[in-house]
């Protein structure tokens, strides 16, 4: 598992953000505070704060991690 923090502070960014790790089938959590949503939920991410950075969980590993990072690149802090 990779933990990195991200940035998703505007409606197209998330859209996209969603878009973009539901091509993978691993698991995805955004961890705000206390609260741990679904990464591939967008009503989800819309609960949270978006105001302040958010952080990711990719449950994934090796060469499959090194592409999902790449990806998401735009969105990493």
């Amino acid at each position: 598992m990779k933990k990195v923090q991200i940035s998703l502070n505007s409606i197209d960014k998330v859209k996209s953000f969603v878009n973009e790790i539901s091509k993978f089938d691993f698991d995805f959590d955004l961890v705000s505070g206390r609260y741990v949503i679904d990464a591939k939920s967008i009503m989800g991410i819309f609960s949270l704060d978006l105001a302040k950075p958010i952080n990711l969980n990719i449950h994934a590993e090796g060469d499959a991690l090194e592409e999902v990072l790449k990806s998401l690149e735009p969105y990493i802090l």
